[in-house]
């Protein structure tokens, strides 16, 4: 393995260190095994490409600096990420609540969504 690797090796167990997840719990997001992830905190194995690609999308790690330790640790969050993100919680929640409000705000007039707009900007306090 080269030093590259083995930088590469100490930025993944800093991404599932900050993670606050165990090894196993990881290994399952990412899908590997829990092995597979020791082997690459303890240098045993290198961090593939579509390892490294599934971190990087599901944490908003910067690959750039996942590659070579250079610039941000996580990606600038765009709001096109923000809105992609919250819309992947939505479809996984099974809360009546927020798939009724969902469904009405995306069923409801032009002119209702603009006062409803003005309301929640009152009660966030957003200018």
């Amino acid at each position: 393995m080269t030093e590259k690797e083995i930088t590469i090796c100490e930025r993944f167990a800093l991404i599932r260190s900050n993670t606050g997840m165990k090894q196993s719990d990881f290994a399952k997001e990412i899908t590997l095994t829990q092995g597979h992830v020791s082997d690459i905190e303890n240098k045993r194995k290198s961090v593939s490409n579509r390892v490294m690609e599934i971190i990087c999308l599901k944490y908003g790690v910067n690959k750039n600096w996942f590659k070579t330790g250079k610039g941000d640790m996580y990606s600038p969050i765009t709001p096109d990420d923000r809105y992609a993100s919250n819309v992947g919680k939505l479809q996984r929640t099974d809360d009546e609540i927020i798939i009724n409000w969902v469904n009405a705000i995306a069923e409801t007039s032009p002119e209702v969504l603009k006062q409803v707009e003005e309301f929640m900007k009152k009660i966030l306090d957003i200018k």
